[in-house]
């Protein structure tokens, strides 16, 4: 057990699971459903700020796949939701820089917000996030 009396298995610095690295990839391949299910197998069964960490990159690459498919309400909805139970976790979690997904999100919700739903697909695709591993 930890010092916050979680088990390390649930806590951000515990072990990189495959299927992470998996979804990771999918998520910046923009293959966003997939993300989904990979992540989904992590979070069920998950406590802590593991279950938050899932859940949160889960709901980012939901918000995307909602964005590509023209579904304003749940891509803003979820574009905030996600960030929200990412900001439980610390600012790396599992080699993730998890700061930087809140922060991506973040920008590119206001963009869709400023466009509005009419003009949704005119996002600037640069603004679409990516989970970034920094370097040790």
């Amino acid at each position: 057990m930890s010092a916050q009396g979680m088990p390390d298995s649930q806590r951000c610095q515990g072990p990189v699971p495959p299927e992470l690295q998996q979804a990771i990839e999918e998520f910046n391949l923009r293959e966003w459903f997939a993300c989904h299910e990979t992540l989904e197998e992590l979070w069920v069964g998950t406590s802590g700020e593991l279950r938050d960490f899932y859940q949160g990159l889960l709901q980012v690459a939901v918000a995307l796949y909602h964005w590509r498919n023209g579904n304003f309400k749940g891509a803003e909805g979820l574009l905030q939701r996600g960030p929200d139970l990412l900001r439980r976790v610390p600012d790396i979690c599992l080699g993730v820089d998890v700061a930087r997904v809140v922060a991506e999100a973040g920008a590119l919700r206001e963009a869709l917000l400023a466009l509005g739903e009419e003009r949704m697909a005119e996002l600037d695709q640069a603004l679409i996030p990516k989970v970034h591993r920094p370097q040790p």
